[in-house]
């Protein structure tokens, strides 16, 4: 029989009025990330954020997002010969994002750098790092947040924070000081309790020799279990204690470390979050007994701020993916960037991440000159962190819904990407405490410390005069603190996060961006979902700003 010939290119396959892929981009091309980077300290970093952004952009870069989140981490608790090992096995596109953050410093270098804007530069790379993948960024960002609270006891200190402030990422288990690099987990919540972790089952024996003790239970979200070190909440005779718990002990034992499953989520998946069990697990005590939550505060206020940076970031990575496609897609004789609806949702979204971004560099200023001894900004730090965590991780979901939905069905597309951003945003909001526990850590500071309240409306200040909308909402504030109440919480802290963000873009954007911010989002002149501007915001403005470099 003949071999038949291949049939020809049928017409209704050619592929028209579609975009190229985006990368290779840059993803530090954003003037509200520079500007922010230089205004707040950390004017020496830009040459190696503009490289990073390069090559987080890069098709590369790209593929090994895609890849980790395709192929999801998996556990094994035995090896063949039916040793328990507990271990959970990465892709390699794991290591290799996990290996470049943890190069780039992303993770707990900043407490070795002794100059100022170190922890503004770590942020500012965290942002432009981030248009890869999310997920890594929770075993850095609990690095990051470790050291502080192992400072209370100097001789962990020593010989741990070298380690988990270095640039060299070892992924296999070994006596964490045969080690070059290492990275740290918490263990915090618990299945009865979850942000109520005084209600902490978990206990912790005291052995013979000083701060060292053995813990019993079972925690409910650790998440990273391949990390080197741990803290850990645990109930010690003197009350509720926060705990150092190695994987390996120094006489290179395993610690009993027993994972019990991966947690199935929504999304974060090329990360695994896990249940650990404990059963004569040794652990060292990190700061006096009955003070655990006292320990960890500082933790907190690190890995808080780190949810605002990945909620910007993932405003600003579908921003641009939106952006993009709307350059290169044509509907009803134009393109979409031409037709005006799309350019007032585009220029919303803009508002939006550029005052999530401005926001974000202002707290992380705050927090380096807070670890500098400012008083003023760490008082500013205690509320505004809380406040823009609240809102900036409320307004992640719906934000990366309207993004996604740019792309119209190329949008629900898995291959898009935009589904992985999509189902990411809620975790932001999640972790860390939810938008009620945030809500209420707000009023509690305001209620016990008053210079909260003056640090914040000293900031408010700076911007007192330069637009009336933003001098009434400020007003309006003060007299809403006068009757702050539990149920109004999040009432309340919407207000301050807007004002806020206000008076940071009325400072620092273009005129064109702070007037639209003022109008709709303090003035109301403005709908209940993204492409509702006014007819007199400056569109072209706002969008020739955000989106100048897409391509």
């Amino acid at each position: 029989m003949d071999s038949l010939a291949p049939p020809e290119q049928a017409a209704t396959h050619a592929v028209t009025n579609q975009p190229p892929p985006l990368a290779p981009y840059d993803a530090s091309d954003d003037p509200v990330l520079l500007e922010g980077l230089r205004r707040e300290g950390a004017d020496w970093a830009e040459e190696g954020l503009r490289r990073l952004g390069l090559r987080a952009g890069s098709a590369e870069a790209q593929e090994w997002a895609d890849q980790a989140n395709r192929h999801e981490p998996v556990l094994r608790t035995h090896d063949r010969f039916g040793n328990r090992v507990d271990e959970v096995d990465f892709h390699p596109s794991w290591h290799h994002l996990m290996r470049t953050a943890v190069a780039e410093g992303l993770a707990g270098t900043p407490w070795a750098e002794d100059r100022s804007g170190a922890h503004v530069a770590r942020t500012a790379g965290g942002l432009v790092w981030g248009h890869t993948d999310a997920g890594h960024g929770c075993p850095t960002s609990m690095t990051y947040a470790a050291i502080p609270a192992l400072r209370k006891v100097p001789e962990l200190a020593k010989v741990y924070e070298p380690l988990l402030t270095g640039r060299e990422y070892e992924p296999e288990l070994r006596v964490p000081t045969q080690k070059r690099g290492l990275l740290a987990g918490m263990g915090m919540t618990e299945k009865q309790g979850g942000s109520d972790v005084r209600t902490n089952t978990t206990t912790a024996t005291p052995t013979a020799e000083s701060g060292l003790y053995t813990l019993r239970g079972h925690k409910w979200f650790t998440s990273a279990p391949m990390c080197d070190v741990f803290l850990v909440l645990a109930q010690a005779p003197g009350g509720l204690s926060c705990f150092l718990v190695p994987r390996v002990l120094p006489d290179g034992t395993r610690n009993t470390f027993r994972i019990q499953r991966l947690k199935d989520k929504l999304g974060n998946r090329s990360n695994a979050s896990s249940e650990p069990e404990f059963d004569g697990t040794v652990a060292w005590l990190v700061g006096p007994e009955g003070q655990g939550v006292k320990t960890i505060i500082e933790m907190v206020n690190c890995t808080r701020l780190d949810c605002v940076m990945m909620s910007a970031t993932l405003m600003r990575r579908t921003l641009v993916e939106a952006g993009h496609h709307a350059r290169h897609r044509s509907a009803f004789g134009a393109r979409l960037i031409d037709q005006p609806l799309m350019r007032n949702v585009l220029a919303d979204l803009a508002l939006e991440s550029e005052a999530a971004t401005t926001l974000t560099l202002r707290l992380a200023g705050a927090a380096d000159r807070a670890v500098r001894g400012d008083a003023g900004e760490q008082a500013f730090r205690r509320i505004a962190t809380a406040v823009g965590k609240y809102w900036v991780t409320k307004r992640g979901p719906s934000f990366t819904a309207e993004a996604l939905e740019c792309l119209g069905g190329n949008g629900y597309v898995e291959d898009s990407g935009m589904p992985r951003h999509y189902r990411e945003a809620p975790l932001l909001s999640i972790w860390e405490g939810s938008g009620n526990v945030n809500a209420l850590d707000v009023l509690r500071a305001l209620r016990r410390d008053p210079d909260t309240a003056q640090a914040l409306f000293g900031e408010l200040a700076l911007a007192q005069g330069a637009d009336a909308r933003l001098d009434t909402a400020v007003a309006r504030l003060r007299d809403e603190l006068a009757t702050a109440s539990e149920a109004g919480a999040r009432r309340l802290v919407e207000h301050m996060a807007l004002t806020l963000q206000a008076s940071l873009l009325v400072r620092h954007a273009p005129p064109a961006v702070a007037d639209a911010f003022c109008a709709t989002r303090l003035g109301g002149d403005w709908g209940h979902a993204f492409g509702t501007l006014p007819d007199a915001a400056d569109v072209a403005a706002i969008l020739g700003r955000a989106l100048h470099g897409a391509n």
